[in-house]
This record gives structure tokens, sequence and C-alpha cells, in this order.
């Protein structure tokens, strides 16, 4: 607690009547000017309540010991009453904007002295309890924070691992190397890193392709429903068959929305908007919907080129890999 008063003032008589009227309350400490006011600081600044400033000394004056308070922020915690004759509204206004919270003139009135310092130790002690409970609040608030924070990383990682799960179940039913869905994520992440640096119309951020990536592995989770007999033909699909395939699609978007409290909206859509369509054509000639051009959302545009381009540069039970140049 701070409990001390700095008396500063060039007359000694003056020191000596403030420290017979606040004694009985404080402990007091001297400085005829203001160069001794900043050594009596520079050690015990942190257990100064309150200084009592005169503005008219040798050495250093008042005004000068009010700015290098400012300077070096003492003047946040010490509370400084200004003792002066001279009570112009034009020094007011400037000890004011340079910290002072009060005046008192001389000739001395005890009482009003007196009621002046407690004020100004009241209002600076509660100041500091308020900052201390404001301090403690904030540091409260940040703990939960990085709480909380914690836990989404942990339901982040969460929905990573499901979103794999079900892409590799896709996989092994598809008789699949179990590799094309980390290829298909890395390429896509390739392509919507490239379009949001040459394309900022686009306004795709870093964390939007991050859950563009992330969301692509589920891309086929439709497969799922489509019978063996089919998925794994090892030779050319029959129109019907063909047909029956191109339901993955939207077998794939009624299964996502199916699932609940795994993944926020903007995940659950751009989930969705790939696996319903990142068959579309920019021709219009795709499937299910025909969508054409720019009808077609962002995320399967980048998962369909990841998507086609894997399954051109790998064998397949119904294909030969083609080279990486024929591909592009």
């Amino acid at each position: 607690m701070r409990d001390k008063i700095l008396i500063v003032d060039d007359v000694e008589i003056n020191r000596e009547l403030l420290s017979e009227i606040l004694s009985d309350e404080y402990e007091i400490l001297m400085a005829e000017n203001g160069k001794q006011a900043m050594k009596v600081l520079e050690a015990q600044n942190d257990q100064i309540a309150v200084m009592m400033l005169d503005l008219v000394m040798p050495q250093m004056d008042g005004f000068a010991v009010l700015r290098e308070l400012q300077h070096r922020s003492w003047s946040k915690n010490i509370g400084i009453i200004i003792i002066s004759s001279d009570n112009t509204i034009q020094t007011e206004a400037d000890c004011f904007e340079l910290g002072v919270s009060d005046f008192v003139h001389r000739p001395f009135d005890n009482r009003l002295v007196k009621k002046r310092v407690n004020n100004i130790v009241s209002l600076f002690q509660y100041q500091q309890e308020l900052e201390k409970k404001v301090e403690k609040q904030t540091e409260t608030l940040r703990k939960q924070f990085q709480l909380l924070q914690l836990q989404a990383d942990r339901l982040k990682q969460s929905r990573s691992n499901v979103i794999d799960i079900l892409g590799t179940v896709v996989e092994y039913r598809n008789l699949e190397s179990g590799q094309h869905i980390e290829r298909v994520k890395g390429y896509t992440r390739i392509l919507a890193e490239r379009l949001m640096e040459d394309f900022p119309e686009y306004d795709l951020t870093p964390e939007k392709v991050d859950v563009i990536v992330s969301a692509s592995a589920l891309h086929d989770i439709g497969k799922i429903a489509i019978p063996d007999s089919i998925l794994m033909k090892p030779g050319r699909l029959t129109e019907e068959e063909f047909e029956y395939m191109k339901a993955h699609t939207t077998k794939g978007g009624e299964i996502l929305n199916s699932i609940k409290n795994v993944w926020d909206e903007e995940y659950g859509k751009i989930s969705y908007e790939i696996c319903r369509h990142h068959h579309e054509r920019y021709d219009g000639r795709g499937y299910p919907d025909g969508l054409k051009g720019e009808q077609i959302p962002l995320s399967a545009q980048i998962v369909s080129i990841a998507d086609v381009y894997d399954a051109l540069v790998n064998e397949r039970v119904y294909k030969s890999a083609f080279s990486k140049e024929k591909a592009f």
C-alpha cells in the first residue's frame, strides 16, 4: 500500500506546514527542488501515494518535473497536487494536461489540505485496485480462451480423423491404392493456394483453403451406397451401370446432410458442394445438375481437377496410367 507523501517546495516553511498537517496519517518525504524530487521518485515512486509540488523552484521547476513524470509514465500511479498561489485558468489547464489531480493554494487551510490529499489517495487506491481486478479478469479470460482454443483444435483434429476414416473406407471399397485421398488433398492445396494468390477476386483465405483441402477427402463418400458389382467391375460400365454410378454424387450429398454436429456450417456447405458437384463440367455436360461455368462452386471446380488428374496418372482396373504430360 502506498502511504508516503512527497512534498516538493523550495520554501522550507511551506514544507514544514504541510508536513505538520499530514504527518499524523502519512510518512512525509521532502525535496526542495525538482532535481531532489526526481531522486526521491527514482528510489521510492512505487511507495508514494501523493506528490505535493510547487511550480516555481530553482534548478528544476514544477513543470519540468511534471513533464518528466509523464515521460516515465509515473503520473499514472501517483496523485499530483500542485502547491501554488497562481490560480489563473491557463496555469491550471496546463497542469491538468500534464497529469495533475488537484490544487491547494497558499495560505494553507488545514482541513482543506487534508481532505484534498485523502480524496486523491482514495481515488488512486481505488484505481489501482480496479486495475488489479481487470488484470486478474484478463488473465482468467486469457486462460479460458486458451482452453477453448485447445478444445477447438482437438475438435478440428477429431473432425479431420473422422473424414479421413470415411474416405479410407471408400478407397478400400473402390479397390484403390489407399493414397488417392491424400494425393487429391495435396493437389487441391496446390491449386487452391495458387488460385488464392493469382485471383484475389475469389476471396479465398488460408482458412478457407484449409477447409476445402480437408473436405476434398469426402468427394467420393457416396460410393459407399454403390453396389460392389458396379463399383468394383473390372471393365467398362454399361450405360445403365454408369447412370447408377453417377448417383454417388447425390447419395454422397444425402449422407453428408444426415451427419450432424461433426462440422460447422461452412465446412458442411463446402463438403456438400464438393461431394455433389465434383463431376460437373465447365461446358455444362457434367452431372448430376448440368451446372455450367461459374455456376459450379469454386471448391468443386478445384477438387474436380485434382481428382481427374490423379485418376489419369494412376493405374485403375479399367485403364493404364497416363504420363503426367498427357494428363496435364
